[in-house]
């Protein structure tokens, strides 16, 4: 079977509070988009070792083991019985972008062999093997617009329909660290409820909701920060960097411009 593993953009991100374990309580709204890598799953008749690897695309960095699909289908062997298997992944969506797509097809891979071999796990369950990849992992296995808190592991739906505008991403050639992002965070509790923030039409959110992250990411990349400006002057109704870098994507109500030279580029007609 092949799979979609699609990314993820955040609408607003908020750090609120640092707690006591070191970790950070966030608020955000994860949006899916239509950007996906392809994963294929199949079972291997033709050998008894466990995995069967390979990739395409977009050079994976690290070892196999280390990746977050083959972490995936390690977890579920603890609990289940799964047969020899064969994977690919063709990697489309880039790396360090604030996308998710590390955590989408890790998702991915628990949903493809639950289904594949009938494991019968139930969607929670899944949530909490997905949670236990990565923070915002689970939000992959229910795949709709769905806010997000705690540290991006508390998820409930979002009434929010995007439908008609343009989505426009894009990602330079520049790295920001999670620890560089958090770097120059001083979290703090929201003035407006972010709830409220998202009441407001798109063309309104300008200004209003933000990403937190910026405020650190931007001095040090100016890069970033100009990819933003270029789309507000051609026509952004708003526009963001998700997670903590270094994409940036726009809404747009028309077919945006797309030239932004030596950029990873993607845009889509939200349906």
């Amino acid at each position: 079977m092949i799979y979609f593993p699609n990314a993820k953009i955040n609408i607003g991100l908020y750090v609120t509070e640092k707690r006591p374990d070191g970790y950070h309580n966030i608020e955000t709204l994860f949006y899916p988009t239509r950007l996906c890598d392809a994963l294929e799953i199949l079972e291997n008749t033709e050998s008894e070792a466990p995995l069967q690897w390979s990739s395409s695309g977009i050079a994976l960095d690290g070892k196999a083991a280390d990746n977050l699909c083959v972490k995936a289908l390690n977890l579920l062997k603890q609990d289940y019985a799964i047969p020899p298997v064969k994977m690919h992944l063709h990697k489309v969506i880039p790396f360090g972008a604030g996308l998710g797509g590390g955590s989408a097809d890790a998702a991915f891979t628990l949903k493809g062999l639950n289904d594949m071999f009938k494991l019968g796990i139930a969607t929670d369950k899944l949530m909490a093997y997905a949670a236990s990849l990565g923070a915002d992992c689970a939000f992959f296995i229910h795949n709709i617009p769905q806010m997000a808190t705690g540290i991006g592991d508390i998820l409930s739906p979002c009434n929010i329909n995007l439908k008609g505008y343009y989505l426009l991403l894009v990602k330079p050639d520049i790295h920001v660290s999670t620890p560089e992002a958090y770097k120059g965070i001083r979290p703090k509790p929201l003035a407006v409820p972010f709830t409220a923030q998202l009441n407001l039409p798109p063309d309104q959110w300008k200004g209003v909701i933000k990403n937190d992250f910026e405020e650190s990411v931007f001095p040090n990349h100016p890069g970033i920060k100009a990819i933003k400006d270029k789309m507000y002057a051609t026509g952004a109704l708003y526009a963001s960097m998700t997670g903590s870098g270094a994409a940036v994507f726009g809404l747009f109500k028309n077919k945006p411009e797309k030239d932004y030279p030596g950029c990873f580029v993607w845009y889509e007609e939200i349906g």
